[in-house]
């Protein structure tokens, strides 16, 4: 793959972040102590760190920088995990669980603090304003309360806000109350993954964007991974593309690309919105995702757009579909709105695990993976990227928030593919049951 240019998705992102040129693609045997492969946020925060140590960094890209998930999202930096808290999480893996809960509940602050180190706040447009998720329905208050307790117990800022608080902090009485962690907040995911790359270059690393990795093998007492045009050997390697791991070549690793189904979350920006609508609408501009299986979200980005998005069933006209929901929906929240107009509509993979847990893996000596962002990909992307880099450079596993297990590919994935789509059917009716 040698063309000049790559084409990424017309998202906002893509229209606003700054540019970046595109490294040269790899050719010929090159030479590191790490080996990297992907240039999202787990891949470029592994760089940094490992640079920061002392390692040599190789980034093997199969497309540009930020291509894949890192630069699709909606930007929202949450210090949660999707379905658990910090003593479920604790109980799944044991004290390796309990290290990966405080991760999970520091990553917001480790990202935005890497923002701060590296001065990467204007590239970014990183805003730590918080993050909110409202309770979608009365009986989901309860679940908003204990989520809080949850994380205060560990020593987490946690907060929770009753209806009229809700209503102060959202500009609408839609929802019934919920859960505030002020450590989170927002970003530009392409301009983050760009800023990060840049800073990681600074260290010395050296990126190779087009060269996409076709497999990877233990040789010696090192790793070799291979590209359409070159060799990389390395004492250490990372393995970093989740939801993409098997989209550029099914061969790289195939049973980790298996063991998550790839579903595609749509995002859109509205037009600018006004000062006088703004005043009253999310005044303190916090990352926003409520209770709902069939999420609602939103947040302001740089330009007081409004990013949000949303998933629909079925291929038919799928853009177009979920554009007019995304519109609805907030029209519905937001009265002084109306429905906005979508200026940009686009789309990417998130990885996600039947359990909702992520996939951390020992790929054998020095060779570390990890999969399943379950919809939390920006800050524990980042946080984990900087655990994997320590393991490479040699901070002993029983330190580090990684809890290991086997590669377990889902049986039948090529048909929990097909159906993945309408999965959202059963996570509308389970929305309007109220939990006990």
């Amino acid at each position: 793959m040698t063309t000049d240019t790559v084409a990424f998705p017309r998202s906002i992102w893509a229209d606003t972040a700054q540019r970046r040129q595109l490294s040269l693609p790899l050719a010929g045997e090159a030479r590191a102590d790490l080996v990297v492969i992907g240039a999202g946020f787990t891949g470029l925060s592994a760089a940094i760190e490992a640079a920061r140590q002392g390692l040599s960094v190789i980034v093997l890209e199969g497309m540009a920088v930020g291509w894949g998930a890192s630069g699709r999202n909606n930007g929202q930096v949450i210090p949660t995990m999707t379905a658990a808290e910090p003593d479920a999480i604790a109980a799944k893996w044991g004290a390796a669980g309990q290290r990966f809960a405080r991760l999970v509940g520091e990553s917001a602050d480790i990202l935005f603090s890497l923002v701060r180190e590296e001065r990467l706040e204007k590239i970014a447009e990183a805003e730590q304003t918080g993050w909110f998720q409202p309770a979608h329905s009365p009986g989901r208050v309860k679940l908003s309360r204990s989520r809080v307790e949850a994380w205060e117990r560990w020593g987490f800022p946690a907060q929770f806000l009753d209806a009229e608080e809700t209503r102060a902090l959202l500009g609408t009485g839609f929802w019934h109350g919920g859960m505030l962690n002020p450590t989170g907040g927002h970003v530009n995911p392409l301009g983050l993954a760009r800023g990060m790359a840049a800073a990681a270059e600074r260290h010395g690393v050296t990126i190779h964007e087009r060269s996409p990795a076709l497999s990877y093998a233990r040789e010696g007492t090192g790793w070799r991974v291979e590209t359409e045009a070159g060799t990389v050997r390395a004492r250490s390697l990372i393995l970093a593309t989740n939801a993409y791991t098997g989209e550029l070549a099914s061969s790289l690793a195939p049973r980790i690309a298996r063991e998550i189904v790839p579903v595609l979350s749509w995002q859109m920006s509205t037009a600018p919105v006004s000062d006088t609508i703004r005043a009253t609408l999310l005044p303190g501009r916090q990352a926003v995702s409520d209770t709902r299986g069939d999420l609602r979200f939103f947040r302001y980005d740089a330009r007081n757009r409004l990013i949000t998005g949303g998933v629909v069933m079925g291929s038919r006209d799928v853009a177009n579909r979920v554009r007019a929901k995304a519109a609805k929906n907030l029209a519905e929240a937001f009265p002084q709105l109306g429905t906005p107009e979508m200026t940009h509509v686009w789309s990417g993979y998130i990885g996600m695990t039947a359990d909702r847990f992520p996939r951390v893996h020992r790929l054998g000596r020095d060779g570390y993976a990890w999969t399943g962002d379950n919809g939390r990909g920006v800050a524990l992307g980042v946080a984990l990227g900087r655990d994997l880099a320590r393991a490479a450079a040699g901070t002993p596993v029983d330190q580090l928030a990684l809890p290991f297990t086997e590669p377990t590919p889902l049986p039948a994935h090529a048909i929990a593919r097909r159906i993945a789509p309408y999965y959202l059917a059963w996570m509308r009716r389970k929305d309007r049951v109220e939990p006990r």
